[in-house]
């Protein structure tokens, strides 16, 4: 049976592959995301979702017979282009400044097949309306640490969930892979998805 390896430390997306029927075995890449500047930001999550993937697919250690998969997300807000905070202060900027506006979050992902060394990869891209918090609700959110730990500061599927007034595209992809895009990718390797389920 082929391994599923996941090349991302993000409980969100191991959580969504394993809701989706898939058992990942999860391999942090390590990569320094800061090599890679001045893309646009479609292009940017791809780079490095592909620099994830290839980092974890070159390790020694992985089986013969595996695919891997390496996500990146950034938010693209108006002009700028919004990956994790660095710290609480410009979480609470971001969203002083996103409050009641829209972004689109990009996922780059990059999949590879170890036998055969053939790569997939695409980009998944979602609008994201958000609500118009008071600052109290910015301060309280930014205190639990949870925008920290994500592109743009909000998760869709934990205690951010309220503050997305809306959604236009894959649910899936805001929390950080796309289920329908993976499903195409593995497709374009010769896979089948189902194949990928684990067995209950």
């Amino acid at each position: 049976m082929i391994t599923f390896v996941l090349a991302s430390a993000s409980p969100a997306r191991l959580e969504t592959l394993r809701r989706a029927g898939l058992d990942p075995t999860v391999v942090v890449s390590g990569v320094d995301e800061s090599q890679v500047d001045g893309l646009p930001a479609a292009e940017l999550a791809l780079q490095l979702a592909e620099l994830k993937c290839a980092a974890v697919a070159a390790r020694a250690d992985l089986p013969a017979d595996a695919l891997v998969l390496g996500c990146d997300s950034v938010l693209e807000f108006g002009s700028q282009i919004l990956g994790k905070p660095a710290d609480a202060a410009e979480a609470a900027a971001r969203w002083h400044q996103m409050r009641g506006g829209s972004g689109v979050l990009h996922t780059g992902h990059s999949l590879r097949d170890t036998r055969t060394g053939q790569v997939a990869a695409a980009t998944a891209s979602t609008r994201v309306h958000f609500a118009d918090l008071t600052d109290a609700e910015i301060a309280a959110y930014v205190a639990t640490g949870e925008p920290l730990h994500v592109a743009g500061a909000f998760t869709v599927d934990a205690l951010g969930g309220p503050f997305v007034a809306g959604i236009e595209g894959d649910h899936h992809n805001v929390v950080g892979v796309s289920l329908p895009l993976l499903r195409d990718l593995v497709a374009e390797l010769g896979h089948s998805w189902v194949s990928l389920w684990s067995p209950s």
